[in-house]
């Protein structure tokens, strides 16, 4: 199925038939982790005679999921995140199809730390999220513990650089914007979410995405899916068009 898409006196197509998902599942007892979260537990609920599972006998497979949206998996999370507005990544998200660019880079060693400084383009006018994918990228991203690891992580001035293009959306495949210890500054969340703003924007960032290397930059359609969680962020299944 070919959509036609029409924005800012320009036409974008898109085929609905080939979808590639960008995320990384929550599974049981193993996937990425970080900031020093276990791994997601999904057991069969255990009441009186009951064990909600068809293997031990049951009629339905029943189970309880714990988990961290922030240390497992691929997540959205809003200003809600930095802040103690009362309002949810949902909030946040009043609608899901953006036009998306997706564009590769490779961090800069800056002491002991790799950094992410801005890219030498102009991104599409029509252009609401952008998808950043690191390099090296390889399915190690798929299971990789980041905690205590000092993952790279968006100078600041990379985040003003998509902040004047317009960009309200932010995929990576890292952990955070952020490094990883930062004494709580933030940098990045906060300039990206313009919590300096009296009324905030519709903005999101969507961390530990993992983008197949078969896949090439450009402009995709994407479909930034989000678990109708009340919180400030929430479990997320970005798929992406060409």
């Amino acid at each position: 199925m070919i959509v036609q898409i029409h924005i800012k006196n320009q036409v974008f197509r898109a085929d609905l038939s080939q979808p590639a998902d960008i995320s990384i599942p929550i599974q049981n007892k193993k996937g990425v982790t970080a900031w020093h979260v276990p791994h997601p537990k999904i057991e069969p609920v255990v009441a009186d005679n009951f064990i909600g599972e068809i293997a031990k006998g049951a009629s339905v497979n029943f189970r309880n999921i714990l988990f961290n949206p922030h240390g497992n998996g691929t997540h959205t999370e809003c200003a809600a995140h930095i802040t103690d507005i009362d309002q949810n990544v949902l909030d946040f998200l009043p609608k899901t199809l953006f036009i998306a660019e997706l564009i590769t880079v490779k961090p800069q060693p800056v002491k002991n730390d790799r950094v992410i400084f801005p890219v030498s383009k102009s991104f599409n006018p029509a252009t609401e999220a952008l998808i950043v994918r690191t390099l090296p990228n390889t399915e190690e991203k798929l299971s990789k513990n980041y905690s205590s690891s000092n993952p790279p992580y968006f100078d600041v001035s990379f985040i003003k650089q998509i902040n004047r293009q317009g960009i309200k959306h932010l995929l990576t495949d890292l952990p955070s914007v952020d490094k990883e210890k930062d004494d709580g500054k933030l940098i990045c969340h906060k300039e990206f979410f313009e919590i300096h703003q009296t009324l905030l924007p519709k903005k999101t960032i969507t961390e530990l995405i993992y983008v197949p290397n078969h896949l090439s930059d450009g402009l995709y359609l994407l479909d930034l899916q989000v678990a109708p969680f009340i919180n400030d962020a929430a479990p997320a299944r970005p798929l992406i068009y060409k």
